[in-house]
């Protein structure tokens, strides 16, 4: 039987922990570190449910774990109604629709795209160039002639919607990041197996409205992602400038690598980025991690960010605590 249900934890309580700088665990799902029955699927956002509902499926129908990550990850790509991944994403500040991606799997290869246009679906490019090319990333003309060559048909990326929203902004042309906005953002994903095994993936057209040529931290592995099989994989959303600075995500699966929970990780790493930053008020960044026994944690600055998590016998829409 299939369950759904919402954990709010307040940020007041979450941020306690950081603030005192011990090392207590927090009453939060997944903050326990014992074993949890698998396969498990956490990933960014709202939207990250019917990603994890894909790749749950594929997993329990004795798929790949990479075909999982994948094709669940390639459901919020295709939406059209989407305004952050794939299709339908918001354009840079010329009217371009550009996306970044990454992927790594439980052996420790990896690959990337950045500054991709017109392709649906960069995961599923980024899969590629870790599978048959012996690089890690592409980019720009280069990862768009790659996956032309590898038969990805080229689209017209940048809807109706998100075309009269770019030229509403731009009346203003106010480049400014809005914390929460629409569920903004990256989806992220991590997933284990039944045999324990993890891998992960990250897509994202980005920060709306942004210089052309930027590139976040979605496509920079041990930023946006990071995955160690050995130990587990984090995954981040948000503002990705603040995330590369810190190696968000690297960060995180080496905290779990020393003992701490995938909780205390997501938190101590977020800490990091606030006592780094002045400014942290202004912007957000949410950190989801998954350890090799299955436990999860999550965690951002401001309220607001949540993240999905599918097993076989649940199913939730879970609120991140907050250091705000």
């Amino acid at each position: 039987m299939i369950t759904r249900r919402k954990f709010i934890v307040t940020g007041t309580l979450a941020a306690g922990t950081v603030l005192t700088g011990k090392d207590e665990i927090l009453a939060f799902p997944g903050s326990k570190r014992e074993k949890i029955a698998s396969p498990v699927v956490v990933s960014t956002w709202d939207f990250g449910e019917k990603a994890n509902a894909e790749a749950l499926r594929i997993m329990l129908s004795k798929g790949s774990l990479l075909d999982a990550v994948e094709q669940g990850i390639n459901i919020i790509e295709a939406d059209p109604e989407n305004s952050s991944v794939g299709i339908g994403g918001f354009p840079d500040r010329d009217g371009f629709v550009t996306l970044d991606a990454c992927i790594m799997d439980s052996q420790g290869r990896a690959g990337s795209v950045t500054f991709l246009q017109e392709i649906v679906h960069p995961i599923s490019v980024a899969r590629l160039v870790m599978e048959t090319t012996p690089h890690v990333m592409l980019s720009g003309s280069g990862a768009l002639q790659f996956a032309v060559e590898k038969g990805f048909k080229r689209e017209n990326l940048l809807t109706e919607k998100s075309k009269l929203a770019w030229e509403e902004w731009k009346i203003k042309s106010n480049y400014k990041p809005v914390i929460n906005i629409e569920n903004h953002d990256t989806i992220g994903l991590l997933a284990m197996d039944e045999n324990g095994d993890i891998a992960g993936g990250c897509s994202t057209s980005g920060l709306a409205y942004k210089i052309h040529g930027r590139v976040g931290d979605s496509p920079i592995i041990g930023a946006g992602l990071y995955v160690d099989n050995e130990i587990g994989a984090a995954v981040a959303t948000g503002l990705g400038e603040m995330v590369m600075k810190t190696l968000g995500s690297f960060l995180v699966v080496e905290l779990m690598r020393n003992g701490k929970s995938p909780q205390q990780a997501c938190e101590i790493a977020i800490e990091r980025i606030v006592r780094k930053n002045k400014d942290y008020k202004e912007f957000q960044v949410g950190i989801i991690a998954l350890d090799k026994s299955g436990n999860h944690g999550a965690y951002a600055i401001q309220k607001g960010f949540t993240y999905a998590l599918n097993r076989p016998d649940e199913n939730n829409i879970i609120n991140a605590p907050s250091y705000l």
